[in-house]
């Protein structure tokens, strides 16, 4: 699932990226509001973290001109300003979620995986496919009702597919999914991926659709 992350403070943004990274996410960051929207003409994300305090554009106005746009994209907004009216201001914008500066990182995730179950495909936080469940809170995946161990890209993956069950989902959608601008990719790392799923869960279980890519059947 990847997140994008606008954010011009060095510290806090690095350290942002890293939180949730280490949940799974992959994560563009950029540091002002034009290259905010640069990006979200080009890139489809889960949802994006927005500080108010930028420059270029602020936040507000990366706000406005999304939504101008039609673009329902859920956005946890970041602020400095304390106080009501600015709250609602960022609220009134078109912000699904705010969090005050200074924040815990960890209610910054919780937010995070709220806004992203929000989206009609995402909704649930356990998706069940025949004897295979997921669930997107614990990070965990059972089988037959025995937890399978996997890595945070394995399960990314698999989320992906079951989350898009019964459509073939293509080597590069995949890829956007699970890698932000700082990784470089290699050429075959969704097939190693596959593959190793399909050795802890079955080999019939992923379906590879011959020069398209790959799918779960409902």
């Amino acid at each position: 699932m990847r997140i994008l992350l606008v954010e011009d403070e060095p510290i806090l943004g690095d350290a942002v990226q890293s939180s949730l990274r280490l949940d799974g996410y992959a994560v563009d960051w950029v540091q002002d509001g034009q290259s905010a929207l640069a990006a979200l003409r080009t890139t489809d994300y889960a949802a994006m973290v927005l500080d108010i305090g930028l420059p270029k554009l602020d936040g507000l106005q990366v706000l406005s001109n999304l939504r101008a746009a039609h673009n329902a994209i859920p956005v946890l907004l970041l602020t400095a300003r304390h106080t009501i009216e600015d709250r609602i201001t960022g609220l009134d914008r078109g912000a699904d979620d705010y969090l005050c500066k200074p924040f815990d990182l960890g209610e910054l995730s919780a937010r995070v995986r709220a806004l992203t179950r929000r989206q009609p495909d995402l909704a649930q936080s356990i998706i069940t496919i025949g004897n295979l469940s997921l669930n997107t809170s614990a990070k965990q995946v059972q089988l037959d009702d025995q937890t399978v161990e996997l890595s945070a890209k394995e399960f990314s993956v698999l989320h992906d597919l079951m989350c898009h069950a019964g459509q073939v989902r293509s080597r590069g959608q995949l890829e956007a999914a699970l890698y932000d601008w700082a990784h470089d990719i290699e050429s075959n790392a969704i097939e190693v991926h596959i593959h190793h799923l399909r050795k802890k869960l079955g080999s019939q279980r992923i379906k590879t659709v011959r020069g398209m890519g790959y799918k779960i059947e409902h």
